[in-house]
C-alpha cells in the first residue's frame, strides 16, 4: 500500500485560533503531518509525492469562485492591515448572505465560517497539495491498486462546497471520492473521525452515487455543530444516501466498533464499488478534541473491518492531533490495514 504525501502540505503554520471566546494554540499544527510521516519511513511504507492534477479535481466539487477566492487572500489581508494581525473573519452575511463584496474582510467572511482556519503564507500551498495527495491516492486506486493512504493535512471533512470550517479548506476526501466516480459507479465515503463530517455531508447529500455515512457524538452538544444530525439522510436523487451514526460523549471501543459494523452494513446494502475512509486518530482516549475512548489496538480492529470490506480504498487523512499515543494510533491502524490487505 503506498502513501503519498508532499513537504509543502507543512507550510500551513498557525499559531492561534478561538475556541469559546479565548484565543488559544492552534491544534492543527505541521509537526502531527512530520509524526505520521515519520512513522511510515520507520515502518517502510512507500511514500511518493503527490502530482499535479490542477484545479479542476478541486473545482469539481467546491464552488470555483471559493477555490479563486483562497490563492492571493492572505496577502491582500497583509497588504491592507499588514503581517501582525490575524486573518481570520471578523463579519459574517448571516442566512440572508447577499452578494459577495470586493472588501477582503467582506470575502473572508463570505468564505470562511469560523476562526479555526487563520489564513498563513503557506496556506493556500499546503491546501492545494493536500487535496492533490488526495486525488492521487485516488488515481492510486483508478490504477489498480487495492489500496492508498493520503496524508492529507491541512484536514478537509470539515470544508463545505463553498467555505472553510473547522481547520479545513478543501474536503479532500470528497474530491477522492468523486474522483473514484469515474470509473465505479457506486461509491461510499465513511468518515470515523470524531467530529461530524459536515463538510461531506454538504456536498454530498444530494447525490446518489456517493454513500455517505459519518460516525461522531451529537452536534447538538458537540462540535462541529449544526449538521450531522440522525435524521439528515439526504435529499433529491441523494435521499437515503447520507447516514449520521451518533455517539455517546465517553463511548468506549466496543461502542464504536458497533457503530462502525453499523455503518458497513449499510455501504455493503448500497452496493459500493469502491471505498474512501476519511480517518481520524483524534477517537483515541488522550486526544487533545478526545471525545470518545479509543485506543491502539481498537483502532487496529477498526482496520481489519474496515479492510475486509474487499473493495479499493483510499484512507484519507483527517484529525489526530498532538496527543501521547498519535503515532501509535497511526501505526496500528495502518499496519493492520496493510497487512490484512495482502
Amino acid at each position: 500500500m503506498k502513501a503519498f504525501f508532499d513537504a509543502r502540505q507543512l507550510g500551513h503554520a498557525p499559531d492561534i485560533y478561538f475556541r469559546r471566546g479565548a484565543a488559544m494554540p492552534h491544534q492543527e499544527q505541521p509537526r502531527r503531518a512530520e509524526l505520521l510521516r515519520d512513522m511510515l519511513i520507520a515502518e517502510d511504507f512507500s511514500i511518493s509525492a503527490p502530482r499535479d492534477h490542477g484545479l479542476a479535481p478541486i473545482k469539481a466539487v467546491h464552488n470555483p469562485d471559493y477555490v479563486d477566492f483562497l490563492p492571493d487572500a492572505h496577502a491582500r489581508f497583509v497588504a491592507d492591515v499588514g503581517p501582525d494581525a490575524l486573518a481570520i473573519p471578523t463579519a459574517h452575511p448571516g442566512r440572508r448572505r447577499g452578494k459577495e463584496p470586493k472588501d477582503i474582510h467582506g470575502q473572508l467572511g463570505w468564505w470562511m465560517t469560523d476562526t479555526s482556519t487563520p489564513l498563513t503564507a503557506g496556506s493556500w500551498d499546503a491546501a492545494y497539495w493536500s487535496a492533490q495527495t488526495a486525488v492521487e491516492g485516488a488515481e492510486e486506486i483508478l490504477s489498480g491498486a487495492r489500496a492508498a493512504y493520503s496524508l492529507c493535512r491541512p484536514p478537509g471533512h470539515h470544508a463545505m462546497r463553498d467555505c472553510s470550517n473547522g481547520f479545513c479548506f478543501f474536503n479532500n476526501a470528497c474530491i477522492a471520492a468523486h474522483h473514484l466516480t469515474s470509473k465505479y459507479r457506486k461509491v461510499a465515503l465513511i468518515d470515523v473521525d470524531v467530529h461530524t463530517g459536515n463538510g461531506s455531508l454538504d456536498i454530498l447529500y444530494e447525490r446518489g452515487d456517493i454513500f455517505f455515512c459519518s460516525l461522531h457524538p451529537d452536534p447538538k452538544t458537540y462540535p462541529t455543530f449544526y449538521l450531522g444530525h440522525a435524521d439528515e439522510t439526504g435529499a433529491g436523487e441523494g435521499e437515503g444516501a447520507s447516514m449520521n451514526i451518533l455517539l455517546e460523549q465517553g463511548a468506549g471501543e466496543s461502542d464504536v466498533l458497533a457503530a462502525l459494523d453499523k455503518g458497513l452494513a449499510a455501504i455493503r446494502d448500497f452496493g459500493a464499488e469502491a471505498l474512501v475512509v476519511s480517518l481520524g486518530f483524534d477517537m483515541a482516549a488522550d486526544d487533545p478534541l478526545a471525545a470518545v475512548a479509543v485506543y491502539p489496538e481498537g483502532f487496529a480492529e477498526m482496520a481489519r473491518r474496515l479492510a475486509a470490506m474487499n473493495l479499493p480504498t483510499v484512507l484519507v487523512q483527517e484529525g489526530g492531533y498532538l496527543g501521547p499515543s498519535l503515532t501509535d494510533n497511526a501505526r496500528a491502524f495502518l499496519t493492520t490495514f496493510r497487512e490484512a490487505i495482502r
